[in-house]
């Protein structure tokens, strides 16, 4: 709308105040003091104590009268060409969102201690299926309400898409189909046992530094840790070297694979306590072997110095021998020639 119309559009608002405000009568009632006043000052303050009812229905009767003659502002509506979400596509996306949300809340939550793989493996099964709808989606047949092409390739950022990946990455860095069977449906029965292992070794830990809790806090002796909580480490320890080497002989072709995030923390926590806090060590049940072993590999330097010495000293006394033996014939047999 021009300068024009805009001047115009505001002398009818204020013509339709004053008539309004004047076809009212008196606002003012007799013998309170305002009556005196003059006409210009009466009607100011006539339009200051109009309600705030009355100054919008003058509004809008003045817009109508406006835009009936072309000079009220254009009515608001979207641009043909704005994608518009269907109802279905919009469910599709807060869905999603919806899950992604859970998803995210789990993976934090599950941070430290790590329980990323056995606690959050449904909503990330939940999350796949959202994004998998979304993909398939057709919604109308028309291009440009076409579900999927709107909410994945409508624009640079592809919030949707990000968000997706994110998780599928997460997901394979902490390698949870290690952890899984059934299409990744449930945990698989290696893990339920390593995990029963591990929980049976902190809860040795734990009653035995109970029992001690005197010397835990002053002297820090381990002593009933490292005693009785021996065998269900040993235990558990083995089993996990056990997954180590089905692993590796199901990845042969990816050599730098690992166990799922999961069992790995676990047992890095185990290995820390058993070393580090309660300084236990389990003893070689092939000692006597392997120390047998050490040493007569510490002396084979040893014999084959020894044994090249005297080797070489017999061969040079086999060489000196001789010449002696002719230096002294040669001497006797010029004394004899001299005599």
């Amino acid at each position: 709308m021009g300068s024009k119309g805009a001047l115009l559009w505001r002398q009818l608002l204020l013509a339709l105040l004053s008539g309004l405000c004047l076809g009212q009568g008196h606002l003012f009632p007799a013998g309170s003091g305002l009556g005196s006043v003059t006409p210009a000052l009466d009607l100011r303050r006539r339009l200051v104590l109009l309600s705030e009812q009355q100054v919008l229905e003058a509004h809008d009767l003045s817009l109508s009268l406006l835009q009936g003659q072309g000079l009220g502002p254009p009515s608001l509506s979207l641009p043909p060409d704005l994608p518009e979400l269907e109802p279905e596509c919009r469910e599709l996306l807060l869905d999603f969102a919806n899950s992604s949300a859970e998803l995210t809340g789990c993976l934090v939550r599950s941070a430290r201690p790590v329980r990323l793989c056995q606690s959050c493996f449904p909503l990330f099964q939940q999350v796949t299926g959202k994004m998998d709808n979304i993909s398939q989606a057709v919604g109308n047949m028309s291009e440009s309400h076409n579900c999927a092409k709107n909410l994945l390739m409508s624009d640079r950022m592809q919030i949707v898409v990000i968000l997706s990946e994110f998780f599928n990455t997460t997901w394979k860095e902490a390698n949870c189909a290690n952890c899984l069977a059934n299409n990744s449906e449930e945990l698989s029965n290696s893990t339920f046992k390593f995990l029963d292992l591990f929980n049976q070794t902190l809860t040795c830990f734990e009653h035995n530094l109970q029992g001690d809790l005197t010397n835990f806090l002053q002297q820090r002796n381990y002593t009933e840790v490292c005693k009785n909580c021996q065998e269900i480490y040993k235990t558990l320890s083995m089993f996990y070297s056990e997954l180590q080497k089905k692993n590796e002989h199901k990845n042969k072709a990816e050599p730098g694979t690992h166990l799922c995030i999961d069992v790995e923390d676990a047992m890095n926590i185990t290995r820390k306590l058993w070393s580090r806090t309660f300084n236990c060590s389990v003893p070689c049940s092939d000692t006597v072997p392997v120390i047998a072993v050490s040493v007569f590999i510490l002396f084979l330097p040893v014999v084959f110095y020894l044994s090249s010495f005297l080797h070489s000293e017999q061969k040079k006394r086999k060489l000196i021998l001789p010449k002696r033996l002719k230096s002294s014939t040669s001497f006797v047999s010029i004394q004899e020639n001299s005599n």
